[in-house]
């Protein structure tokens, strides 16, 4: 099929989401689909089979777009979506597929054009923002509303975790919903040359967490955690890979007031091809995620290193993570800081979570797992359309195009 992939992120950086849409084009590409990518203006030129790349109207001094909802995020949606009606005028696109709040711009799009949209769920947005404002605690019945009235209007859902395969569900009990959870990074190749023992003067065991710093990754309790786990373990160093530099200095000053300064590094960003050479270097990896209810993705490579995980108990971890492939605690400074030091001091338990955690990898989120999951939930979509009479809908784009144009010249004056 001609798909509109609507992914209203930086594309491409290496973090989170934008990871997720570059897997997800590839995937449909090398599928033999015919891939239109939508994505902001930011962001690192790549190629990929069958995939062209647009981007929205370049926005002079909007950059540095950060994860979840900012002022700048919309303002930059406002863009993406005229750009994805300009692309839909000259294009007869079969079928769109609406990355997160995407599916907002897809529900309209269908409305004017008949084109039917899936919708990709990477998070519940209604709790997302609620988690991060609580002042908009409020308009949570209100945006719950609209996720519901995306589900209901879709011709099917990708849910990333199986939280979100339930709340879709809920929101529309016969609707074709599939659960595609992310997958491990690693590769075959994990090699590099930053040794973080010799560099940073390390001589005890790593805890390791990589990824981004803000607040619903559950930091502050990583930090006060270590600091207790400390106080019970002297020979213990805490690694901390990536984060923007305001975040990094914030935490810094955080683990200097604790006192714990000289055990608590932090790294900055690094390559995603060097996820496996950095994992490698650690002894144990710790996601202390205290909000929402989306799997984080490094969970995967995490498992995939053979390395142990510590992990918040937590419907975030436990919908993937159980007691048989990683170390799961309450959400608590005294919880956090026991098993840090429980698996400080347990190699051999230590070695049973990782080998149990890889087999479980190769078996449900690798890469041939994930294309094998796309390829079912687009051949069972397809057959969908056909069997509902879709199909004969796709091409009615002419017969409302001075209806459409209406609407753009409304947009553009607003």
């Amino acid at each position: 099929m001609k798909i509109l992939l609507i992914a209203p992120q930086p594309f491409y950086q290496d973090r989170g989401t934008p990871i997720a849409v570059r897997l997800l084009a590839q995937t449909l590409g090398e599928q033999g689909h015919d891939i239109h990518l939508l994505v902001f203006h930011e962001g690192e030129e790549i190629s990929m089979p069958n995939v062209t790349l647009h981007r929205s109207f370049p926005l002079p001094g909007i950059s540095n777009i950060m994860p979840g909802l900012t002022w700048k995020k919309i303002f930059c949606d406002f863009f993406l979506f005229l750009k994805s009606i300009q692309l839909i005028r000259t294009q007869k696109f079969e079928f769109i597929h609406a990355v997160e709040e995407a599916v907002f711009m897809a529900v309209i799009i269908k409305k004017f054009t008949k084109i039917p949209y899936i919708y990709d769920m990477d998070s519940c947005m209604s709790l997302q923002v609620v988690d991060k404002f609580p002042l908009l605690r409020w308009l949570r019945s209100a945006m719950e509303w609209l996720e519901k009235k995306a589900v209901r209007n879709s011709s099917g859902v990708i849910a990333v975790c199986q939280a979100l395969a339930e709340t879709a569900q809920g929101f529309a009990p016969n609707k074709l919903v599939a659960k595609i959870e992310d997958i491990t990074l690693l590769t075959n190749s994990e090699e590099g040359d930053d040794s973080l023992r010799e560099r940073l003067g390390i001589t005890g065991l790593i805890l390791m967490y990589i990824g981004n710093l803000e607040k619903y990754q559950g930091i502050d309790l990583l930090i006060e955690s270590f600091q207790e786990a400390l106080s019970k373990k002297a020979n213990l160093n805490l690694v901390i890979i990536g984060g923007s530099k305001e975040d990094i200095l914030f935490y810094q000053q955080r683990a200097e007031q604790l006192g714990i300064g000289k055990n608590v590094f932090f790294c900055g960003q690094r390559p995603v091809h060097m996820l496996g050479y950095y994992l490698g270097q650690a002894d144990i990896l710790v996601s202390p995620r205290t909000q929402g209810n989306n799997t984080p993705m490094k969970i995967y490579s995490y498992l995939d290193s053979g390395k142990p995980v510590l992990a918040t108990r937590l419907p975030t971890h436990t919908q993937v993570l159980d007691d048989s492939i990683a170390f799961l605690v309450e959400p608590e400074i005294q919880e956090m800081a026991t098993g840090i030091a429980f698996l400080a001091g347990n190699a051999s338990r230590c070695h049973e979570l990782g080998l149990s955690a890889k087999k479980r990898v190769m078996r449900e989120y690798s890469l041939s797992a994930f294309r094998r999951k796309i390829a079912s939930f687009y051949n069972n979509l397809s057959s969908q359309l056909t069997k509902n009479g879709d199909r004969c809908k796709m091409f009615v784009i002419s017969f409302e195009l001075s209806e459409l144009e209406c609407f753009t010249d409304l947009l553009w004056l607003l």
